[in-house]
């Protein structure tokens, strides 16, 4: 029997730039997934406040926020004493943070293999 040789050359400048590019995918989909849950239940009104909601994500830190931009986004989101309508809430953020978080690491985790295939 004749020996077989193989070489496996392994380009990790590649492959760390489609893990970030998969981190990045995913970041933008579990910030749209947070927003998404978060509209269902911001106090509504107008629809001024759901309206001002957006999800951003920056790439070179890695980072993914939503926000809302209304002026009483704040006051609506952190005093639970203010009286809305049925299925809407104070903590309308603070609570799909906590509850959405492995759906959203999952989206992540999801995007980050799938760019690694």
């Amino acid at each position: 029997m004749v020996p077989q040789k193989a070489t496996l050359k392994l380009n990790l400048g590649a492959v760390k730039k489609a893990e970030r590019a998969g981190a990045v995918r995913g970041l933008r989909l579990a910030a749209e997934h947070l927003l998404k849950v978060s509209r269902d239940l911001v106090p509504h009104e107008e629809g001024t406040l759901e309206r001002s909601g957006v999800a951003s994500v920056d790439e070179g830190e890695l980072r993914a926020a939503v926000s809302y931009d209304a002026p009483y986004a704040v006051r609506q989101h952190e005093d639970l004493t203010l009286k809305h309508d049925e299925g809407r809430q104070a903590k309308y953020l603070e609570e799909p943070m906590d509850t959405e978080r492995q759906t959203m690491l999952d989206l992540v985790a999801a995007e980050v293999r799938r760019s690694l295939r």
